[in-house]
């Protein structure tokens, strides 16, 4: 007996039971469909996390915290003849910064992936319009370098904000989310706090929107110049350098050579991000993980039917044993009947995948403000290759799940059988 032989008996025992067929397939067709529809869901997520930091972060940022310690001339002398002891000379208070960052980004210029540098200064503060006060972090910026680093002038929503920053010294642009913490509009005067205390009234010129809550609710941005005196550090001094290369992918990479050439450290996007992209990541796979199970009860449900089958032929497998067919036929009959099962259900299930994903993709409902990310649709990312692994694993399931039952038939004695002592 060829396989082609084993095949077609295998078809003639499912066709004599086509309901229960058609509904094991469709247990499987289920599983296919929302396994497809998890991956793309995942992937759309994910994708869509790492493509809002790419748009609303700088790069590479470097930070003041030194990597290579400066050792002053007059502590250790080149020629060694004397060391001098420096003891309890710590200024918790005082704010870590990048001295000369000028020096600095003329020392970075040679990196050819940098498109863009933008010195920056954090700062820490409680900002007050009336009644209404939060706290949040001005982010002193050149706007004019700014513009070129996070992608905030797509983001704005007073497009001529970033321009109207630069000429107003006292102007502030804030995050849409904070801008309705405060009830502020545009033109509205509110007053920042520093840690001392310290009163700095400024105007809001804009708003922007980067779809990350958090940074639309906690974060501002202000000319340098403010920054630097409300920190009380000099013109020459900032607290980080942000910036773009051309090769996201090689960030990390540039990041390295940055950190040799200023001896400041230096942090790719995905290294200072790597906490909101791994939850992210972590989410889809338990997510996946939940979803496979449908193809376990789907692969249970095969394993049932090819149970029932056997039991409905033992005649028939006493009559072929009789006849010299081999136990590996057998065996292999009611594999057939389980990959069959298998492939009309990722036959049914993976188009049906692919039209859940267009309907939820089509999807619109209001954005909302209470996750990481602000957005007003499930974002989907389907590929073939998601097809491919469905219809793999749907089929594998199903023959898997037929293994057992196979088995099974090939244990009975023909003689018994014949003899009525087994059998339906």
């Amino acid at each position: 007996m060829n396989y082609m032989d084993e095949a077609r008996i295998a078809f003639v025992h499912l066709r004599e039971r086509k309901r229960q067929t058609l509904l094991t397939a469709l247990g499987v067709a289920v599983g296919s469909a929302m396994l497809v529809t998890t991956i793309s869901v995942a992937r759309g997520s994910s994708s869509n996390v790492v493509a809002k930091v790419i748009d609303t972060a700088p790069h590479v940022v470097i930070s003041a915290e030194r990597v290579t310690p400066l050792v002053p001339d007059n502590i250790i002398v080149q020629n060694g003849g004397r060391v001098a002891m420096v003891t309890k000379n710590i200024t918790p208070d005082r704010q870590d910064v990048i001295k000369n960052y000028a020096g600095a980004v003329r020392g970075i210029r040679s990196v050819k992936e940098l498109l863009s540098i933008s010195p920056f200064v954090l700062s820490k503060v409680i900002a007050r319009n009336k009644t209404r006060v939060t706290p949040c972090v001005a982010r002193g910026v050149v706007p004019q370098l700014e513009s070129e680093i996070a992608g905030l002038k797509k983001n704005l929503i007073e497009k001529n904000a970033l321009e109207e920053l630069a000429y107003t010294p006292g102007g502030i642009l804030v995050g849409d989310l904070l801008a309705k913490k405060l009830n502020a509009g545009y033109r509205t005067r509110i007053v920042l706090v520093t840690k001392n205390s310290e009163e700095f009234p400024v105007t809001v010129v804009g708003r922007f929107s980067s779809g990350f809550n958090g940074k639309d609710e906690r974060e501002a941005y202000i000319n340098l110049s403010l920054a630097q005196r409300m920190e009380g550090i000099s013109p020459n001094s900032v607290t980080g350098i942000g910036l773009r290369t051309a090769h996201v992918e090689r960030a990390a990479e540039t990041a390295a050579k940055v950190e040799a050439l200023t001896g400041y450290n230096s942090e790719s996007w995905d290294e200072t991000n790597r906490n909101v992209i791994e939850f992210y990541n972590r989410n889809a796979l338990i997510t996946l993980v939940l979803v496979g199970f449908v193809f376990i009860v789907a692969g249970l449900g095969v394993s049932s039917v090819m149970t029932t089958v056997v039991l409905q032929k033992v005649k028939d497998i006493a009559i072929m044993r009789s006849m010299g067919v081999q136990r590996g036929s057998i065996t292999r009959i009611f594999m057939f009947e389980g990959f069959i099962i298998g492939v009309i259900g990722v036959l049914i299930g993976s188009p049906l995948g692919h039209l859940i994903c267009h309907l939820v993709s089509a999807i619109r409902f209001e954005a909302s403000t209470a996750g990481v990310l602000k957005s007003d649709r499930i974002n989907l990312i389907e590929l073939p290759d998601a097809h491919l692994i469905v219809i793999g694993f749907g089929i594998l399931i199903a023959v898997i799940s037929s293994l057992s039952p196979a088995r099974k038939a090939t244990r009975y004695m023909p003689v018994r059988i014949l003899r009525g002592e087994v059998g339906a």
